[in-house]
């Protein structure tokens, strides 16, 4: 068996679902941690050869540039190189520094090895490298997928938006509500979630070994090196700079990103048991596809396997975030390495929603429409009118008309059309009192939708 083979992944996200990860491994993986470390020290570079205080020799444009090819060119070729000066350093973000320091000998600019990684203490270059991977990833991959799912919504919110059905509380038949409106429900939901999840700010460390530029100040005093920093995170990286820090991000606006995510998903796992509910009442039939079997045993089943794929993907993204919003904001005194470890996995998560949205669009993709049960249910029960029966005797003065509607539909005998109806001519009321009641109907009794 080939090594690279996804069969001999550990985890399903590289494995059988690696078809929806593989968008996530220039972000998430190792590979992708170790191009963006480098590109934050080749930016803090750029920006320090401006720093007048420095007395760093100019470089043309055309050496900027060869110093950005460092980043743009990067490969797994260097970044395994990278991993072959760790095995000596016993420390990856140091292993970065004489990558690059290597690299500056080869395009002849030696004069600027010694500020490479000048006065920095490791997290201040993956307390924004992480945050950067994970603005990037968000925007570019997973945020657009939310929204395509929105879109989704918006559009069968939109054809249901007149077909009335049903609605059960507590499992019960309840006032009818219409297909659309509760699809928008779910769509007006995320919307909202998203909406605040797309204001969020990425924050970023940047401060020297205990945040403080101890290092840069003894060596530069005359130099604002906050603002140097707050430029730098801001501006260059386009994250925003935490301040005061200890040697690390304090992480409080990772867990709300986090937590964001989280909300997201809590609320696609209701849309998800909802749909599968629905599908199991017959409300929606699925496709058939030719040659996929439900069953190994039973070969009349078309299994809802999508909302239940997305069901258990959501529920092991959310338990991860949960870990990363609860933990990450507690380090021991200036810190501890548990953040470390636990940063390497912030793309799990990430890559089950993403895995989830994907069953979920396969699954609502699948979907037929079955009105016939919609409209039999409804013809069921037409014992919910009575809540729209009594509204109305109240408004005209009717004598008790909950407790009446009450002895007419809890007598354990099936109230149809012909109950109704015998029911509003006996009643001491107008006649036209008694028309608008025999206009109500379950299909029509839906309210605004």
């Amino acid at each position: 068996m080939p090594d690279q083979s996804p069969l001999l992944n550990i985890s399903p996200i590289d494995g059988r679902y690696s078809r929806h990860s593989s968008e996530f491994k220039n972000y998430f993986s190792e590979f992708g941690l170790i191009k963006y470390r480098v590109l934050v020290e080749i930016e803090y570079l750029l920006q320090l050869i401006e720093v007048e205080e420095l007395n760093i020799n100019k470089i043309t444009d055309s050496q900027k540039l060869d110093l950005r090819c460092i980043v743009d060119e990067l490969g797994v070729e260097d970044a395994l190189k990278i991993k072959e000066i760790e095995k000596t350093t016993n420390h990856d973000v140091k292993a970065v520094e004489y990558f690059i320091k290597e690299k500056l000998t080869e395009i002849g600019l030696d004069d600027l090895k010694e500020f490479v990684h000048f006065g920095l203490t490791s997290q201040d270059v993956n307390n924004t490298a992480i945050p950067l991977t994970l603005k990037v990833a968000l925007k570019s991959v997973l945020i657009p997928e939310f929204e395509n799912l929105v879109s989704i919504l918006s559009k069968m919110s939109e054809d249901w938006k007149g077909i009335p059905m049903l609605a059960k509380t507590h499992g019960q038949p309840a006032s009818p509500t219409t297909l659309g409106k509760e699809v928008n429900v779910f769509q007006v939901r995320v919307q909202k979630q998203l909406e605040e999840l797309s204001n969020l700010k990425f924050p970023a460390k940047f401060g020297g070994a205990t945040g403080n530029f101890n290092a840069h100040k003894i060596a530069y005093p005359n130099v604002d090196w906050n603002d140097f920093a707050k430029r730098f995170v801001n501006e260059t990286l386009e994250l925003e700079r935490s301040y005061p820090t200890t040697q690390i991000e304090h992480y409080d606006g990772l867990a709300s990103i986090f937590d964001s995510i989280k909300r997201i998903n809590t609320i696609l796992l209701d849309l998800a048991k909802d749909f599968w509910q629905y599908i199991s009442m017959n409300y929606f039939k699925q496709k058939v596809i030719k040659n996929e079997v439900g069953s190994s045993a039973m070969p009349h089943k078309v299994n809802p396997i999508d909302f239940e794929n997305a069901e258990g993907n959501l529920g092991i993204a959310n338990a991860v975030f949960e870990h990363l919003s609860a933990k990450l904001p507690v380090s021991r005194l200036q810190r501890d390495l548990t953040d470390s470890t636990v940063l390497r996995n912030i793309g799990v998560p990430i890559a089950h929603t993403f895995i989830a949205l994907k069953s979920l669009e396969k699954g609502l993709s699948k979907m037929e429409l079955n009105k016939k049960a919609l409209e039999d249910d409804l013809n069921e029960n037409w014992a919910v009118v009575a809540e729209a029966i009594q509204t109305i005797l109240r408004r005209e003065k009717y004598p008790n008309p909950y407790e009446k509607l009450k002895e007419l539909t809890r007598t354990g005998t099936k109230i149809t059309e012909n109950t109704i109806k015998e029911f509003v001519r006996e009643l001491d009321v107008t006649e036209d009192v008694k028309e608008e009641l025999e206009k109500i109907t379950p299909f029509n009794y839906v309210g605004y939708y």
